[in-house]
């Protein structure tokens, strides 16, 4: 089964033609497929029209939340309750073209666990499209997972992987990175991306891009020091407490040698060269602090899975099948 997943917000006039692309899409295809609607806080008739269409089809599910928690919420929430075998999410707002899914799931027979979809020819406003592709360039500079478009909203998964990736806060757009960094291969096709024909954009505006940065400063934390985070703040404290240290040999030489001649240096609590050693102690002290801490925290609240993902096994079944016969006496 293919699960589609699509959060949206205020979209009432672009579901129903939406639904009628996805069913013919699927018909053409022969695909089984199951659809998820994730009403994120709509204030327009959006919830009645998915009631409605989950009444006159029984593949279509609806959610709604009580208010709006964000794209990565409403993500979150469709892949939890997805039972397909791979996942498909789109927008809500007719600019992605459900006729692409077949050329998703040809991607993923290659080999790929994840496959993203390139709008290389976009029909958003000028100041949509560059941050965003300065954006992506930045990602695939920091993570080494370089795709033309993290925030194309068209992708398809495989289930698997959401039972090691965990969303929250604005994460969404990264899910190709944090799956990648668990072993998942990744890949992207480029498709049609259309005009917008119903309301406007819903989750853009200037400080997505700052909050995209600052998540994807966590990001590069959590691959790469997730599992060890002593190892990144540990090697920040020693290297302040070097230089700290370096600092207060580099006083107390000279202040050995305004013993002898006191118009070489000025005295000790002159000179801002004492602050900054000291400050270089202390802030050394701190991140090692906050190494051992947060090493605590990991221990307390990791998984064995967690430190690996498994690809394959050679055992046919699981061990529920063949029990351990009981002792005979």
């Amino acid at each position: 089964m293919i699960s589609i997943v699509i959060p949206l917000v205020n979209e009432e006039e672009s579901l129903p033609p939406l639904y009628q692309e996805i069913v013919e899409a699927a018909r053409a295809n022969n695909l089984d497929i199951e659809i998820r609607f994730v009403d994120d806080g709509s204030r327009d008739s959006s919830w009645n029209v998915i009631t409605e269409l989950a009444k006159q089809d029984v593949r279509v599910h609806g959610l709604r939340f009580r208010r709006n928690f964000g794209k990565a919420a409403a993500l979150s929430a469709g892949f939890q309750a997805a039972r397909g075998d791979v996942i498909v999410t789109l927008d809500a707002d007719l600019q992605d073209d459900p006729k692409e899914i077949p050329r998703f799931l040809a991607k993923m027979d290659t080999g790929l666990d994840v496959v993203s979809g390139w709008k290389r020819v976009r029909h958003d406003p000028w100041h949509k499209v560059l941050p965003s592709r300065v954006f992506n360039a930045l990602v695939g500079w920091v993570t080494g997972v370089n795709l033309h478009d993290h925030n194309c909203g068209m992708k398809s998964y495989r289930a698997e992987i959401f039972r090691e990736v965990r969303l929250y806060g604005e994460l969404h757009r990264f899910i190709p990175v944090l799956a990648a960094a668990r072993g998942w291969k990744v890949g992207e096709i480029d498709i049609q991306h259309r005009a917008r024909k119903f309301g406007v954009g819903k989750y853009m505006g200037v400080d997505r891009f700052v909050k995209g940065l600052l998540d994807l400063m966590t990001v590069k934390f959590l691959t790469g020091f997730g599992r060890r985070p002593q190892h990144l703040l540990g090697s920040l404290g020693l290297l302040s407490f070097l230089i700290g240290n370096l600092g207060m040999v580099y006083l107390a030489v000279t202040w050995l040698i305004r013993l002898q001649n006191p118009e070489a240096f000025p005295p000790l609590h002159e000179r801002p060269a004492l602050i900054y050693a000291l400050a270089a102690l202390l802030m050394g002290a701190q991140l090692m602090s906050m190494g051992f801490l947060a090493e605590l925290i990991t221990a307390y609240h990791s998984r064995d899975t967690d430190s690996y993902s498994i690809a394959e096994t050679t055992e046919a079944r699981s061990n529920t099948e063949y029990p351990v016969p009981s002792a005979t006496v």
